[in-house]
């Protein structure tokens, strides 16, 4: 007769992958048939869960939808040196950061209109308590950062000193969210979006560089 032990651990395990399960399979009801379109009977039916069993890993349906946005619905987060990262590594390291998400939010197995992405987003400006102010500071923190790092490269003779270090780095955000554009209106793949906005940011460091 074989015993199987159930460590604390394994039992952990086996609590993150169902979560984690829950989670991917609410994603795709979501995004094809929004917030308001979603209820927990068809996330219930969808993972092959009763309700209860659902409740034990999520409060409501509020809960699981914040987790899925705080998994899915992901802003760059470029990992960088500022003070010893010049521009042009900073330009790989965005586009690299970039591609890892949007292979993270578009992946292959997931099928949606493109267009359901933005209803997604609107989604978590009205269900998200808290969502709209954090990625405002988001924003505001990263153009700090991105000022910083331009800086850097001014004093150490990388590019030119005649710009408007504000103004760029806010451009340079205004070009990594462009990427929604190309992705949901424009249908261009992943691929052809990374393409384009590494061809953006090489442009501009040529035209940047003394």
């Amino acid at each position: 007769m074989v015993l199987y032990l159930h460590t604390k651990r394994s039992v952990c395990n086996n609590m993150s992958s169902t979560r984690d399960y829950i989670i991917d399979k609410a994603y795709e009801l979501f995004l094809n048939k929004s917030y308001e379109g979603v209820s927990i009977s068809d996330i219930s039916e969808a993972v092959g869960m009763t309700k209860g069993a659902l409740y034990h890993h999520f409060t409501n349906k509020e809960d699981l939808f914040k987790a899925v946005i705080d998994k899915y619905l992901v802003f760059p987060n470029v990992q960088v040196d500022i003070e010893n990262t010049l521009l042009s590594k900073f330009n790989e390291l965005i586009v690299d950061e970039i591609h890892r998400m949007l292979r993270n939010m578009f992946a292959p197995h997931v099928k949606f209109i493109p267009i359901h992405y933005i209803t997604m987003i609107s989604d978590a400006l009205r269900h998200y308590p808290g969502f709209k102010e954090e990625k405002e500071q988001y924003i505001e923190e990263k153009t700090q950062m991105i000022s910083k790092i331009i800086e850097n490269a001014i004093k150490r003779n990388e590019i030119r000193s005649d710009i408007n270090t504000e103004t760029l780095a806010r451009l340079y955000l205004s070009i990594a969210m462009g990427l929604a554009g190309n992705l949901i209106i424009k249908n261009y793949s992943v691929d052809e979006s990374i393409s384009l906005l590494r061809d953006q940011l090489n442009q501009i460091y040529q035209l940047l560089k003394v």
